[in-house]
């Protein structure tokens, strides 16, 4: 199932998944995926308005379908360079740092999509 229509979107999708995989998003969570947006994007618009939009939706999903969007979403996007793949998931480690811990269910999540990137590779 794939809900997004430029990359972009996607990976902003991605960064909330992870900023909301503690339950909440921190808003320095929020600062980090704001930094990232405009530094991978920067000419793509506007990333706060953007954020809060894709986070109202993000939270309406059903929890147990975002694994299935996520991988769809990768599959989709298969033109994207494993070196940019790779970049945004490490991305996603200064977003679960952000606030200063790192709960269980935030490695947890990374450790998903670390196993879907690599399913991806093979």
């Amino acid at each position: 199932m794939v809900i997004h229509k430029t990359f972009s979107d996607f990976v902003l999708y991605l960064y909330l998944h992870i900023g909301y995989a503690d339950g909440e998003l921190h808003p320095e969570e929020k600062r980090v995926i704001l930094e990232k947006m405009n530094r991978h994007f920067p000419i793509e618009g506007d990333h706060p308005v953007r954020m809060e939009q894709l986070a109202s939706d993000y939270l309406k999903i059903e929890k147990g379908k975002h694994h299935q969007i996520i991988k769809a979403s990768f599959l989709h996007f298969d033109h994207i360079k494993f070196a940019q793949r790779y970049k945004i998931y490490a991305d996603m480690y200064d977003i679960i740092h952000a606030d200063g811990k790192v709960l269980e269910s935030e490695t947890k999540a990374v450790n998903e999509l670390k196993e879907i990137i690599d399913l991806l590779n093979k």
